[in-house]
């Protein structure tokens, strides 16, 4: 058995007609010699009249070397070790399937290899005590591996090689497969000129955080008058942007009340880290312009406190 190297399914050879992922290694005349991805790299052949539907003028155009390719298998010999493949006969909606199916293995893979690793254990043996009866069990371990976060129970039908392998593998899960909170922004402009004015403002803004829970929170910051930011952090992206969406109703009835208005500039949505970092090159702009114009500390003071009290 190898440390690092094993199919990832029970079966060594794949159905016929099942889609499989395969990297290209040589283009010869009959066709293009691949390796199956998901069976140890074992090899395969798409033979020339199963490349494409059409007319082949340029084989370069159809298939690469280096490429990963989804293909239908049509023949397995596995006495000699021979196994078919069509690329032509792979629908879009193929495709799609057999590449999350892949992405989900490969992610499996990787964790089975690290453990391997880690504890000396051969990874067929991994497979054989955990990987393949989860597959069984789960329809796909990195389902179980996901549930088992939450869930220990997952474990009570899998005899582990051993206690050190146990304890790396759900410590590992736990570093990989942690869900992490997405960050949502919205981006607004509130004003008002009327009798209320800066009070209107504030009230208006406390309404945006007025339904928060240990759980949910949506946070208010000052840019620079009239701009502010809504943010909040939650495992479900749409949850996030409705909880925004809801608190950016909020303010819109409160400060229209007072004669004032409520202007979207960025809808909710999720940021990346060079988001929040272009937001935070901003505000640190504007907080150097407001020390630099001379009688303007008063008003940053009054709307930063719209902010620490809001």
């Amino acid at each position: 058995m190898s440390l690092t190297n094993c199919r990832y399914y029970e079966e060594k050879y794949p159905e016929v007609e099942s889609h499989v992922m395969v990297n290209v290694k040589q283009i010869a005349e009959m066709g293009a010699y691949v390796k199956l991805l998901e069976y140890d790299n074992i090899d395969g052949m798409i033979l020339l009249s199963e490349l494409s539907r059409r007319r082949i003028r340029s084989i370069q155009k159809l298939i690469r070397v280096g490429r990963n390719e989804v293909v239908v298998v049509l023949r397995v010999d596995k006495e000699k070790g021979y196994i078919d493949l069509s690329k032509r006969r792979v629908s879009a909606e193929d495709i799609v399937k057999c590449e999350e199916r892949y992405n989900k293995s490969k992610m499996v893979h990787s964790i089975m290899r690290h453990v391997a690793e880690k504890t000396d254990t051969p990874m067929e043996k991994l497979y054989e005590s955990i990987g393949w009866p989860l597959n069984k069990k789960y329809g796909h371990a990195i389902d179980a591996f996901k549930l088992s976060i939450t869930n220990p129970d997952v474990w009570n039908d899998i005899t582990f090689p051993s206690e050190v392998v146990k304890q790396e593998l759900q410590s590992y899960i736990g570093k990989r497969l942690t869900p992490q909170p997405t960050k949502v922004r919205a981006d607004v402009e509130v004003t008002c000129f009327g009798y209320e004015g800066i009070d209107a403002v504030k009230d208006a803004l406390r309404r945006a955080e007025a339904n928060n829970t240990p759980e949910t929170q949506v946070k208010v910051k000052l840019v620079s008058p009239p701009l502010y930011v809504l943010t909040s952090q939650c495992l479900d992206k749409k949850q996030g942007i409705g909880m925004l969406e809801e608190a950016i109703k909020e303010i819109e009835e409160s400060i229209t009340k007072s004669g004032g208005s409520c202007v979207v500039r960025m809808a909710p949505k999720a940021v990346t880290e060079n988001d929040e970092a272009e937001l935070q090159a901003l505000m640190d702009k504007r907080e150097r312009e407001n020390q630099e114009v001379s009688g303007d500390s008063d008003d940053s003071e009054s709307d930063e406190g719209v902010v620490a009290e809001a």
